[in-house]
């Protein structure tokens, strides 16, 4: 399904909310990530003993302790945007380009690299470094059906896959998204870590809560019309689910507390009348006016708050030589903030998550104070302590 906002659309860059890590925070999140992969016997051989790896008990509750034992300007940065940009960039850590050898071509590679000897130092450090950081800001997961059920995701183009709406593209706009719309459990807040971009490319991010919809146009984005299917990147299988139509926004108090679900590369439009269309256009054209970018530089990270921003990429060429932009990318469920009642009857075309730091299913409740609070405001070091 092609993306309903021009591959050509003007950006409009404004300054987003920006954190700091003292150096002596950043040392000892790399210090820790260090010690823990030194200690763990690492000894993989394949992709997926790699993906085991990350989620090994012995791992988790090294991760647990650690994170609870960071300096707690830590979990200061990692609490979710306080703005209604629901974005952040924190910044930054120590990171040398010449750390983590080139650019894998596909993110299979850099799953295979992280259980080879001879390359994983690095980069499975690194894996550790996102997930301490994830662990600070509240419950890190995977999905089964994605990259091999790893926790942390590396985002890097592909050749072949250019043209397509997922993080493996380069060549096309990635459409402003809600990441994995289609399914109830999608995480709460998005965590993107830089650890090369020599070409700038722009990270988009557009805010529901800073655009302008008519009432009416409002009730019908409300309203449940149609379903979003999952991406690409989650393979086949998803015509064996009813696809349930769900509401594209959410509202506990008018624009103060709107959220959203949207994924036009993934949802059928086609199939809805002429006024869903026309507010739904309008949306994206509303969104659109409001994008800001982020080009991350390595050792920044950008959170997304998943459930208000809707976050994309810009056009960029791949190079394929080892130099293209790489990210980690991990999902993170926040405890506090609990999904909508009507969303507890979706199937989520049968995609299960990985949630190893979870000790049970919380399932959604009504919500209406939890949503209100989607965009936090700076309360002091010690909200989330």
């Amino acid at each position: 399904m092609k993306s309903v906002l021009s591959e050509r659309k003007t950006l409009h860059p404004q300054d987003l909310e920006r954190r700091e890590l003292s150096p002596g925070a950043g040392r000892a999140v790399r210090a820790l990530a260090r010690e823990i992969s030194a200690t763990l016997d690492l000894a993989l051989a394949d992709p997926a003993a790699a993906a085991r790896t990350l989620t090994d008990p012995a791992l988790i509750e090294r991760i647990d302790a650690g994170a609870a034992a960071l300096p707690a300007e830590v979990r200061h940065a990692m609490r979710p945007p306080a703005t209604t940009a629901g974005a952040t960039v924190v910044g930054r850590l120590s990171v040398a380009d010449n750390e983590f050898g080139p650019t894998p071509p596909s993110w299979r590679e850099a799953a295979r690299w992280s259980g080879d000897p001879a390359r994983r130092a690095h980069s499975f450090e690194l894996d550790v470094v996102m997930l301490l950081l994830a662990r600070s800001a509240g419950e890190p997961f995977g999905w089964q059906g994605q990259q091999d059920g790893r926790l942390v995701n590396n985002i890097v183009p592909a050749a072949g896959h250019e043209h397509e709406q997922s993080g493996a593209s380069s060549a096309v706009l990635l459409s402003p998204h809600t990441e994995d719309a289609f399914h109830p459990r999608r995480a709460n807040l998005l965590m993107l870590g830089c650890l090369r971009n020599p070409d700038l490319v722009g990270t988009t991010v557009s805010s529901v809560r800073r655009i302008e919809l008519s009432t009416a146009q409002r009730e019908l984005l409300s309203t449940p019309t149609l379903p979003i299917l999952p991406d690409v990147s989650y393979g086949d299988g998803h015509e064996n689910y009813a696809a349930p139509p769900i509401p594209t926004l959410w509202s506990a108090d008018g624009t103060e507390g709107q959220t959203l679900r949207y994924d036009p590369a993934y949802t059928p439009l086609s199939d809805a009348g002429p006024e869903f269309r026309a507010a739904y256009e309008h949306l994206a054209a509303e969104l659109e006016r409001v994008c800001v970018t982020a080009a991350l530089s390595p050792g920044e990270l950008l959170l997304v708050d998943n459930d208000v921003a809707v976050h994309g990429r810009v056009p960029f060429t791949a190079r394929y030589d080892g130099t293209d932009r790489w990210l980690k990318r991990v999902n993170i469920r926040l405890p506090e903030r609990r999904r909508r009642a009507e969303e507890a009857d979706e199937n989520g075309y049968g995609q299960q998550t990985v949630a190893p730091f979870r000790t049970a299913d919380t399932p959604p409740v009504e919500s209406g104070t939890q949503e209100r609070d989607a965009v936090r405001h700076d309360r002091g070091p010690l909200e989330h302590a």
